[in-house]
């Protein structure tokens, strides 16, 4: 029983992992929680819907072309939300971002509308039992998928040119302009990524629990920004960590103690780190001049 729930929570915390990718990601870059991410995720799950149904795109290219898609959209975001407020006070970057994540969501609403859309299925769902845990091949892509990415996203971030450029921007972002980086560029690359991943995740999510709406990257994204914070915002490692802890432990709630309990296990993680460990499981705790 406890093997069987850990597989589940592994399966949904992959998704999280993803998800919180794009917070640390941002936040590691620009210093911003960007709350419109979560409706990236929505959105990344509608394109891959309509590119299936509508246009008949196999999942193999259709989730290549979400990413694609949503990456576009996350770019798009910075450039007319972000980035004109690149050098006011930090409160209004957040209250902005709240802002654009009501504005993707009731648009949203407006043309996907508010009825949940059974998601399509891409393949028949073949189930095994391994000596008592039962596996199913949709968890298995699912997990393979979502390990697949995120291996991805450290080497681009830990071993390219632009990852490299990334790294220096987070640490100096104006030691970086003199060294001949293009900040402005390094940024939009990085809501890329992270709206790509973001997208990844809500096509998984789609597939996996056959259904999706316009509100489902609220709890989404709130749980996964947990997840970047339990794990380090700002810490690639600290948001795959974070993200698989919430997945398994959320799992495990619903199991054997309650399902009404599910959310608010997200939220009890979150007040026991921030009180024993501030910065994270994997973050340092550093002192900041103000």
């Amino acid at each position: 029983m406890v093997i069987q729930q850990l597989v589940n929570g592994l399966a949904l915390g992959s998704v999280y992992a993803l998800i919180a990718l794009g917070y640390t990601m941002v936040y590691g870059i620009i210093r911003l929680i960007n709350f419109a991410h979560g409706d990236i995720f929505m959105l990344g799950a509608y394109y891959g819907y309509f590119a299936i149904t509508m246009f008949n795109i196999p999942f193999a290219l259709a989730l290549p072309l979400t990413m694609v898609l949503a990456a576009v959209t996350g770019m798009a975001v910075e450039r007319l939300a972000y980035k004109p407020l690149r050098q006011a006070p930090r409160i209004a970057s957040l209250i902005t971002a709240i802002g654009v994540s009501l504005l993707l969501q009731n648009l949203g609403l407006k043309f996907f509308e508010a009825r949940p859309r059974p998601y399509p299925r891409i393949m028949r769902t073949v189930v095994w039992d391994l000596g008592g845990v039962v596996v199913s091949n949709v968890q298995l892509i699912m997990l393979a998928l979502a390990i697949a990415l995120m291996v991805l996203i450290s080497l681009i971030v830990y071993r390219t040119k632009i990852g490299k450029a990334m790294r220096a921007v987070s640490f100096d972002k104006d030691a970086a302009r003199l060294m001949g980086i293009d900040a402005d560029m390094v940024i939009s690359i990085t809501f890329a990524l992270g709206s790509a991943l973001a997208a990844a995740g809500g096509m998984l999510v789609g597939f996996y629990y056959n259904r999706i709406s316009p509100t489902m990257g609220s709890m989404y994204g709130l749980k996964a920004f947990v997840a970047a914070v339990v794990g380090g915002i700002g810490i690639v490692p600290g948001a795959m960590l974070g993200g698989l802890i919430m997945g398994v432990a959320e799992v495990f709630v619903i199991a054997f103690v309650s399902s009404m309990l599910k959310d608010a296990i997200a939220f009890a993680i979150l007040i026991v780190i921030l009180l024993f460990k501030p910065a994270g499981l994997l973050g340092r705790a550093v002192r900041e001049k103000v």
